[in-house]
C-alpha cells in the first residue's frame, strides 16, 4: 500500500518526535522547558507546522503541502505534555499529536526504562553482577552510561521477562527511596485534560512492549484494544498508531495486518526520513529528537531534509 501518487511538484512532510520535556531518572536534560520552548519558536518561523493526520491525508491524494512542511509528535504520556507542552502549543498556535499508551494511563504497565534509570542512579551498592558483567558505577557519567546499556540489552525482550530482569536488578542495587512513576506519566484525568485542549490523540499500543514478541493475534488484540478503550474513555477519535520503538525490528507484516485489521488509517515508525506520497501509510517516518538538540540541531535537520537520530541515539 501506498499513500497514492505525486501531483504537481515534489510534496514531501517531516515529523518530528520528541518524549519527556523536562529531566527524567531515564532521560537527563537541563534547561528543558527553555530549549524546547527556542524549538518551537524556530520551527514556527523557519517552517509551516501542519496537522499530522490532514497532511498525510493531503500527501496520499498527491496534493501540495506547504514548503518545508512539519508535523509534531510527542509518544508516552509523560505528564509534561499537559504540564509544558500543551499550553506552549496554544500561545503559539501549533498543532500536535500525542501518542498514549492506556496501560500506562491505567498505571497497569511499569515504565521499566525509567524504573531502571532511577534505580541505577539511586544505587546504594558499589559494584554489581548482571548477567554475566560488571556494572559501572563508578560516578555520574558512568551510570548514565550503564542505564543505556542496559537499556539496549532490555528492551527486545517481552514484557515479562523485561519485567523479571528489572526486578532482579532493582534488588541488585537497592537503590535509595522508592520510584513514584505517576509523578512522570500522566493518568486519565491527564489524558482527557489533553484531549479537551485540542491535541490529536493516537495510540502507542496497549502496553508499549515490542509488538513482534507477541503472536499475530496478540498483536492483533493489543491494537484492538488500544484505540478502543482510548476512543471510549477520551471520546475522540484516534486514527493514528505509533509502533513502540518504531525501528525496522519493531513491527512486521503482523504487524502491519493489526494497525489495518483494528481501523488505524496510519502507523508511524521511528525510521528517519520524509515522506512522501509514496511513503507507505503503515511505515509513516519520524525523527526522534530532544530538546538538548537545541535550535541549531533542528534547523539542521530541517534544512538537510534527512534525519540520522536512530535507536543509539535515543532509546525509548
Amino acid at each position: 500500500m501506498r499513500l497514492g501518487r505525486a501531483g504537481s511538484g515534489d510534496p514531501r512532510l517531516l515529523v518530528f518526535c520528541w518524549h519527556n520535556i523536562e529531566g527524567t531518572w531515564r532521560f537527563p536534560l537541563r534547561s528543558g522547558l527553555r530549549r524546547f520552548a527556542r524549538q518551537l519558536r524556530a520551527l514556527r518561523q523557519a517552517a509551516t507546522v501542519v496537522p499530522l493526520g490532514g497532511a498525510l491525508r493531503a500527501l496520499g491524494e498527491g496534493k501540495r503541502l506547504p514548503t518545508r512542511a512539519v508535523a509534531l509528535t510527542f509518544d508516552d504520556g509523560y505528564r509534561d505534555h499537559l504540564t509544558l507542552v500543551t499550553p506552549l502549543l496554544s500561545q503559539l498556535g501549533l498543532p500536535a499529536t500525542m501518542f498514549l499508551v492506556p496501560g500506562i494511563l491505567s498505571g497497569d504497565v511499569d515504565p521499566w526504562a525509567e524504573r531502571l534509570g532511577w534505580a541505577v542512579s539511586r544505587a546504594r551498592s558499589p559494584a554489581v553482577r548482571f548477567e554475566g558483567r560488571e556494572l559501572d558505577l563508578s560516578d555520574d557519567r558512568a551510570r548514565r552510561r550503564t542505564v543505556s546499556a542496559l537499556a539496549r540489552q532490555l528492551a527486545p525482550r517481552d514484557r515479562h521477562q523485561r519485567s523479571t530482569a528489572v526486578t532482579h536488578l532493582e534488588e541488585l542495587l537497592a537503590p535509595e527511596g522508592s520510584f513514584r512513576a505517576h509523578e512522570l506519566y500522566l493518568d486519565w484525568d491527564g489524558a482527557r485534560q489533553l484531549a479537551a485542549a485540542g491535541v490529536d490523540i493516537g495510540s502507542h499500543s496497549m502496553h508499549h512492549e515490542p509488538l513482534p514478541t507477541k503472536s499475530a493475534g496478540e498483536q492483533r488484540e493489543d491494537l484492538i484494544e488500544s484505540r478502543r478503550v482510548l476512543r471510549e474513555r477520551l471520546d475522540v477519535p484516534v486514527d493514528l498508531f505509533a509502533y513502540p520503538y518504531g525501528q525496522r525490528s519493531d513491527f512486521n507484516a503482523s504487524t502491519v495486518a493489526a494497525a489495518v485489521d483494528a481501523g488505524y488509517r496510519y502507523a508511524a515508525t521511528t525510521l528517519s526520513m520524509w515522506n512522501r506520497p509514496t511513503t507507505p501509510p503503515y511505515e509513516i517516518r519520524r525523527l526522534v529528537i530532544s530538546p538538548a538538540y537545541g535550535v541549531p540541531g533542528l534547523l539542521t535537520v530541517l534544512a538537510r531534509g534527512v534525519a540520522s537520530a536512530t535507536r543509539n541515539a535515543i532509546l525509548r
